[in-house]
């Protein structure tokens, strides 16, 4: 199939997880693709260059487009020359995946100053220095009079969504990388660049160990489904990359069997003075009117992204 024949495609944190399974799968698909990773561990620390390069290995060996890239996402020279890679070596760019995360997980009274700058550097900083370099790549070309077809997809988090004890600098992270993802769709689709968020489950180094995660779920219609298995995130990226698709602006979370669309903020109860300032007391006495409509239960919410259980065999029904 060549969805993405044509297409170039860089893949921050490709070397492992779901961004090695994003980075076959666009080039399977069709696309030269740029497998970027610094190699570094779960949490951030050490460095094991050869990661991007097994990928691209791998992508090589069945007749794909590949080259690995080792500069740091939230280095902003690196995430130039990185840019530039996919550009010089290809002919153009016109995939972005920001993928590349690490975790560090810590209760806010445990946490320390290097727990919260090393996430939001990773994370945010991460998506914005790649992002910004490519968006400048594109806004050239549109205003050089060419016509731009683009695709920027980031990673976003159910912990952005939902926030998650233990997780303050994630979740904040996750959040502003779902909001970072709505300015870029506003701002560059007048040079042709869409913008989504996907907020992925999948079994990675990061996640093997949050509860039900390592267990491989199975449904026997499907032959042995495993609905952590990190390839499955990848067909919704492939999608969101391919220049047909239609969508800018959403966050989806995709696991699974499971392809869901949030809603973004809206605004839920009103209340209003008819011009003049607001009162202490007068918000005192009208607080209920402010509470009218009911939150959505968020138990009720999450379990809707969780696997269903897979039926039991017939012989076993009673």
């Amino acid at each position: 199939m060549s969805l993405l024949q044509g297409r170039t495609a860089i893949v921050t944190g490709g070397g492992r997880g779901v961004g090695r399974e994003h980075a076959l799968l666009l080039a399977q698909l069709g696309a030269s693709v740029v497998v970027n990773d610094l190699g570094g561990g779960p949490a951030g620390g050490g460095e094991d260059r050869s990661a991007a390069q097994r990928v691209a290995d791998e992508i090589s060996a069945f007749g794909g487009n590949a080259v690995a890239n080792t500069d740091s996402v939230s280095d902003w020279d690196g995430a130039q020359r990185l840019v530039a890679q996919a550009v010089d070596t290809y002919g153009d760019l016109h995939i972005l995946v920001n993928n590349a995360g690490i975790l560090r997980d810590q209760m806010l009274v445990n946490m320390t100053e290097d727990d919260w700058d090393s996430v939001v550097d990773v994370h945010l900083k991460g998506h914005f220095c790649v992002t910004r370099h490519a968006a400048a790549h594109w806004r050239a070309q549109s205003k050089a009079g060419a016509t731009v077809n683009a695709s920027i997809v980031h990673t976003s988090s159910t912990s952005g969504v939902f926030p998650q004890a233990g997780q303050a600098n994630y979740s904040a992270v996750k959040a502003g990388i779902a909001a970072f993802s709505g300015v870029c769709a506003r701002e560059l689709d007048r040079y042709g660049v869409r913008s989504n968020t996907i907020a992925p489950a999948a079994r990675t180094r990061l996640t093997v160990e949050a509860p039900g995660v390592g267990d491989i779920v199975k449904a026997p219609e499907d032959g042995g489904f495993d609905w952590y298995g990190a390839a499955n995130v990848s067909p919704m990226v492939a999608y969101l990359a391919s220049a047909e698709c239609p969508f800018n602006g959403e966050v989806f979370f995709v696991g699974g069997d499971n392809v869901s669309r949030f809603l973004p903020y809206s605004v839920a109860d009103t209340v209003l003075t008819n011009g003049r300032r607001w009162s202490v007391e007068d918000l005192i006495a009208r607080s209920a009117e402010l509470v009218a409509t009911p939150v959505p239960d968020e138990k009720a919410q999450r379990a809707r992204l969780r696997p269903t259980p897979a039926p039991a065999p017939e012989g076993a029904r009673s």
